[in-house]
């Protein structure tokens, strides 16, 4: 029996669980809808406040309705009551407490029954009702024979009212207990004055017909206001629609144009707002599409035309090339300011063959001729053949590269060719720039990305030109001296480089704190990463602890 109760208590478990998840995903799917649906919006709103309009007109309605009922049945029943109390005035004159009270009272009422109906108000009859004459002082009450006990009906309250009220008509509205049943009688009472000790009539005028009234004026007022908003949720659907189509398909068609079909127009069909929208649209879109193809043929141009002058400078540089070589050997038999230009030539040409090489890269990088050949390597050997690179010009600047490097080997999926190239123009970077001070190379990885950063405590970048460092030819202050002479293609190579990888190359610096350079790639192509091993800007060494099993490692230059 235990065993049983634990299936069914574990099967209402599970039972539970799926609910409150199908709840939640309808949730969710409603949600988004809401987000992204104007139509369902502009509907529900609507809606809301039709249903709140419709709410306060039914119940002023119903309480009109139920007052004007109300009221004119007090005024007929309040006309009849007086009508009533002649009669019995009349029926009770020489009314005494040695007479027979009892007979008097009876004899009257059925006066009252069989004559107070036929009485016309003004306003119109009261409808039926039952009368009750009391004599408190006598303690006798006399009541129609169809009714049990209507006296025990008429609330203590109501009679001492009547009592003490000078001769004035009262009328309230009770509810009694009839059989088990709630029945609301309007009750107006009245003191007899001819009769001696004194009499009271209450008429007991049963609301059932108005009841029943505003039970069909609510229903009504319910059913119609159900129909109404029906009504109002399709009008306004309807209306939407007309307004929300037309603007979907405009989205349709902005999404398919952003995404390379610059061919794609809107329907214009009419002379409305909304045909005017797709003609604007229409006309935008073709004055895009010229712009781009004008764009690309330009750029085309510009690519063929620095590749066509890269390759044509190649043979005249290559003839001055062995010229200033033979120069430059023979610069011991010049005088001193002859020698000094040879060796000037020398180094301007070198510049000058770096130049075009990074052009040529960068015109293949554009036309996207380029491919990645990647293979697994080891990322700290990368670091320090970079390093070994640029040992020449950080002995020059008087820098001293940092290295920061893990005790395993860290394998990633790169092509080691364009690394190390991208750290080597980090390296450059920092040390023509980090003011003779240390430059810090750290190397990091996690399980789905490796991260290296370059860091100098130099000159720094002011706010906005960590965006432009990457910018082709851009120089954070031309006045400056280089010591390193690049091209002002490194970083923007760098960056192509990068992304040809799937990964990113980040910049961050502040004016007299120096920069940091991150380069983030993933350890296996067609594979994303979601976040960098290395932070960015960089912790500093007085509060970051260092990484674990990692050695730092000195290059002097």
């Amino acid at each position: 029996m235990s065993a049983f109760l634990t299936r069914q208590l574990r099967a209402l478990v599970v039972a539970a669980t799926r609910l409150v998840a199908t709840g939640r995903r309808r949730s969710a799917a409603f949600g988004d809808l809401w987000r992204r649906s104007l139509q369902l919006r502009v509907v529900v709103s609507t809606l809301a406040l039709g249903s709140a309009v419709v709410f306060v007109l039914g119940m002023v309605l119903q309480s009109q309705i139920t007052e004007r009922l109300v009221g004119a049945k007090e005024t007929a029943a309040v006309e009849q009551t007086r009508a009533a109390v002649q009669i019995a005035e009349r029926e009770l004159v020489g009314i005494s407490a040695t007479s027979d009270v009892t007979n008097r009272l009876k004899g009257a009422l059925n006066k009252l029954t069989t004559i107070a109906p036929d009485q016309q108000s003004a306003s119109g009859s009261a409808g039926a009702f039952e009368p009750v004459l009391v004599s408190d002082s006598l303690g006798s009450t006399a009541a129609g024979p169809d009714v049990a006990g209507p006296y025990d009906d008429v609330p203590k309250s109501l009679r001492e009212f009547v009592l003490s009220s000078n001769n004035n008509t009262v009328s309230q509205i009770f509810t009694v207990d009839r059989g088990g049943e709630a029945v609301t009688f309007l009750m107006v009472g009245a003191p007899v004055t001819s009769a001696s000790p004194a009499v009271q009539l209450y008429m007991l005028y049963p609301l059932t017909a108005e009841q029943r009234t505003i039970g069909v004026v609510q229903s009504t007022l319910l059913v119609g206001g159900m129909v109404l908003m029906l009504l109002l949720a399709g009008i306004t659907n309807l209306v939407t629609r007309q307004v929300v189509l037309p603007v979907r398909r405009a989205a349709r068609a902005a999404e398919r144009f952003a995404d390379g079909e610059l061919d794609e127009r809107m329907v214009v069909a009419g002379e409305d707002d909304v045909a005017r929208l797709a003609q604007s649209y229409n006309e935008m879109a073709e004055s895009i599409e010229r712009q781009i193809r004008q764009l690309e043929e330009f750029g085309q141009l510009q690519r063929r035309f620095t590749s066509d002058v890269s390759h044509e400078l190649r043979t005249p540089l290559t003839t001055v090339r062995m010229a200033a070589d033979v120069l430059h050997a023979s610069r011991k038999q010049f005088p001193a300011g002859l020698a000094r230009s040879t060796e000037l030539l020398v180094d301007e040409l070198d510049r000058f063959e770096t130049l075009l090489a990074d052009l040529l890269e960068i015109s293949r990088l554009d036309a996207g001729v380029e491919e990645l050949v990647s293979e697994y390597a080891d990322m700290r050997a990368i670091a320090r053949r970079a390093v070994e690179s640029v040992r020449v010009i950080a002995r020059r600047s008087g820098s001293e590269v940092v290295l920061d490097l893990p005790d395993e080997e860290i394998v990633a999926e790169v092509e080691p060719r364009r690394v190390e190239r991208i750290v080597r123009n980090l390296l450059a970077n920092a040390i023509d720039h980090g003011e003779g001070r240390p430059v810090e190379l750290c190397l990091a990885a996690n399980d789905d990305a490796v991260a290296i950063t370059v860091r100098d405590h130099g000159v720094g970048l002011r706010t906005g030109e960590a965006e432009l460092v990457f910018n082709r030819f851009w120089r954070a202050d031309p006045s400056r001296n280089r010591h390193t002479g690049g091209t002002g293609l490194g970083l923007a190579i760098s960056l192509e480089d990068a992304r040809l990888h799937g990964g990113g190359l980040d910049a961050w610096g502040e004016p007299g704190e120096g920069a940091c350079f991150r380069l983030t790639l993933p350890r296996r192509q067609d594979e994303e990463y979601s976040n960098s091993p290395l932070p960015l800007p960089p912790v500093e060494p007085s509060t970051a602890a260092p990484p674990p099993q990692s050695v730092p490692e000195e290059v002097s230059p």
